[in-house]
């Protein structure tokens, strides 16, 4: 794989990778059974992280103004929009109507100049101090489904509230992405801790199975990343 091939010769530079979502972490970690790294995490639970050797990354986190509310996809596109990968920036949190990224100091400058509009309404990019969100856990809300299956295509349309052609169709245009690659199997059995994300309706968490009801279906949890 070639992020982790790259990401495997800057640590053998003694350079810090970029930041890696889960996946990628998994994947260079099967590398590195017998090198000495650290990770570096931005808050305890973060999602991307960044491995090192010796030299710890330099990060920045911003803070987003915004006069208007803003939900995690209205950032994530608009930082897409500028013609970056999502290997230069970290998590997007979002916690009591305050908006934070985590980017490479390297790309600092360039996001700060160019992140001018989300919602076609302006916004700032203050830099503040890394220590603010030292403690900041995940929040999410729980989600209690009834069905017959934890399919990921019957997750989806009870999530989104649409039909099989429709979720079906999501899935054609590759709007569905099953941990962290994009999802082509409709009728994948979702697993403890598989994380799915649909376009326009958010990221979720599966939890499992709670028991099964009385009309043979199941009650299902599963969390949705606020």
């Amino acid at each position: 794989m070639y992020t982790t091939e790259k990401n495997l010769n800057k640590l053998h530079r003694n350079q810090a990778t970029f930041f890696l979502d889960p996946k990628e972490q998994i994947e260079l970690k099967k590398k590195l059974k017998h090198t000495s790294y650290h990770i570096y995490l931005p808050y305890p639970d973060s999602e991307k992280n960044i491995f090192y050797t010796t030299n710890p990354p330099k990060v920045v986190l911003f803070e987003i103004k915004s006069k208007i509310p803003l939900e995690h996809r209205d950032i994530l596109g608009t930082v897409f929009s500028l013609n970056i990968t999502n290997e230069v920036f970290g998590d997007i949190i979002i916690t009591n109507q305050h908006y934070y990224i985590y980017v490479l100091e390297s790309m600092a400058p360039y996001i700060k100049n160019n992140l001018l509009m989300i919602k076609n309404s302006h916004v700032i990019l203050d830099e503040i101090p890394l220590e603010t969100l030292q403690d900041y856990h995940r929040k999410f809300e729980t989600i209690t489904i009834i069905a017959s299956s934890n399919r990921l295509d019957t997750m989806i349309a009870r999530l989104t509230q649409t039909s099989r052609s429709q979720v079906l169709e999501k899935f054609r245009n590759k709007e569905v992405i099953l941990n962290y690659n994009i999802a082509k199997n409709n009728s994948y059995l979702l697993k403890e801790n598989d994380v799915f994300s649909v376009r326009k309706y958010g990221k979720y968490r599966y939890i499992g199975i709670k028991k099964e009801t009385k009309s043979k279906n199941y009650m299902i949890e599963i969390k949705r990343y606020l």
